[in-house]
């Protein structure tokens, strides 16, 4: 019985066992899926396959900077639950698949857990089924980002948000201990103002056009509003949607250190101090957990179907 590339992404979503064992475990099977799934927990590989299908929504994110290699990464490592997050395996792990991405450059996180992790023989999809065994929990690779150049990072509440920023700038700016705190004050204002977009070349045409008929909704359903002339009507949309910019947009925000500094301000200050040229070139912040349906535990429910 023939299979085929899904059968063999299916049987990985499963399993969480690498792509290479799944095929050949397809093989053995004939494309018998569930006798797949056998044939690998037969060999050890799928043991953590009950695992694979609990929400994992805690964890904690990692950010680093090798400043003498230039390279800077950020990464998402979730688990069940926050205890998890203190367990010294667990954060070792994390430390050891940041530094894999930051030597291998993986395209995705696929291609990531295929490749062989830093200082070990397993590859990072073998030693993450090590690592569901041994802790007893369902631990999943979410994402990361990996910049070249001259580089800041910043992590919030031990692990909580992770941020790493990019700046264009010489190698003689960058190098000074300045541009290092100046690096993270920028990234710290990135883990508390959560910056959707760097400027306003960035935000999408589609999301300025959802708000501009949100904020045209709202004043025709202003009794105070409703009867002004289109084209005010147009002039309070256009001020709000400024505003709405200055909200969602890095270099257009308020520094929280300064409130007499927006971020674009700040940056030119600090360049002008150090005698260079800096622009924000990109950034990223994760925060762990976000964008997932965490399971809602009753806690009486569970408690009584015990009892029962």
């Amino acid at each position: 019985m023939a299979f085929t590339a899904k059968d063999v992404a299916d049987l990985r979503a499963k399993t969480g066992c690498g792509m290479m064992d799944c095929k050949k475990a397809l093989s053995a099977a004939e494309g018998d899926i569930e006798k797949a799934v056998d044939i690998l927990r037969e060999q050890g590989l799928a043991a953590s396959a009950k695992k694979a299908s609990r929400i994992a929504a805690e964890g904690t994110v990692y950010a680093f900077v090798d400043t003498a290699k230039k390279i800077g990464v950020v990464v998402e490592v979730n688990a069940e639950t926050d205890f998890v997050a203190k367990n010294a395996d667990f954060n070792a792990f994390v430390a050891t698949v940041a530094n894999t991405i930051l030597e291998a450059n993986p395209a995705d996180v696929e291609a990531l857990a295929e490749v062989k992790a830093v200082d070990t023989e397993q590859t990072v999809a073998e030693l993450l089924r090590e690592k569901i065994l041994t802790i007893g929990e369902n631990i999943k690779l979410r994402r990361f980002v990996r910049y070249e150049g001259a580089l800041a990072s910043y992590i919030h509440g031990g692990g909580k948000i992770g941020v790493l920023v990019k700046f264009d700038t010489t190698d003689e700016v960058a190098s000074k201990p300045e541009f290092a705190e100046f690096g993270k004050n920028v990234a710290m204002h990135i883990a508390a103002a959560y910056p959707q977009y760097l400027n306003e070349a960035e935000v999408p045409a589609d999301v300025v056009e959802k708000e501009k008929t949100i904020y045209a909704e709202q004043l025709a359903n202003d009794p105070a509003n409703a009867k002004k002339p289109a084209n005010i009507i147009e002039k309070i949309v256009t001020g709000r949607i400024a505003k709405f910019f200055k909200e969602i947009c890095l270099v257009e925000q308020v520094y929280v250190k300064d409130n007499e500094l927006t971020i674009n301000k700040y940056v030119e200050k600090t360049a002008k101090e150090l005698g260079g040229d800096i622009a924000i070139a990109s950034f990223v912040r994760f925060e762990k957990g976000e964008g997932i349906e965490k399971r809602e535990d009753d806690f009486a429910a569970e408690v009584a179907g015990m009892i029962k």
